[in-house]
């Protein structure tokens, strides 16, 4: 057997208990990232109490750095916050909404709260709900989601 210098075992100890630093793939495990299908489904979502980061993206060179970057948070901080990724030229209803017209762009769903429904003529069996959205501004990493989320007040992970 060759024994390996100092040097090689100390580099290996690094590489094996600092991944995180020296970014090397972490295992993320199953993809925790949500797929848009549906307007009643991501209000589902909503309803479930947490944060919602909902990514708006079209295909591209860019997007493929942005994926990675959502699978890594999702794995970090599920299951306070949920990720969701919607592609827009399918569901460009849901898109238009957001009244945005560079791409990618992410925007993080809150605190829904049932709106007062005192508008004459409405649907009684409508429920309307108040949510709060922010524009994300951050660095596009796990790190800057945590920032982002201790600066804004949102619960991300369990308090110690």
């Amino acid at each position: 057997m060759e024994e390996h210098s100092i040097f090689h075992r100390m580099i290996s100890h690094l590489r094996s208990t600092c991944r995180y630093y020296t970014g090397y793939p972490k295992v993320l495990g199953p993809s925790r990232v949500i797929h848009f299908t549906s307007e009643r489904e991501f209000v589902h979502i909503l309803h479930q109490g947490y944060p919602v980061v909902v990514a708006f993206t079209i295909r591209g060179n860019l997007t493929k750095h942005l994926d990675r970057v959502l699978e890594e948070a999702a794995a970090e901080f599920y299951p306070h916050v949920k990720f969701m990724r919607v592609e827009c030229p399918k569901y460009p209803g849901f898109c238009l909404t957001r009244q945005r017209k560079e791409y990618p762009f992410i925007e993080i769903f809150h605190s829904p709260e049932q709106a007062s429904t005192r508008e004459r003529g409405a649907d009684p069996n409508i429920t309307k709900y108040a949510v709060k959205v922010l524009p994300f501004n951050y660095d596009l990493s796990a790190y800057g989601f945590r920032e982002y989320f201790k600066r804004q007040g949102i619960r991300s992970s369990d308090p110690k």
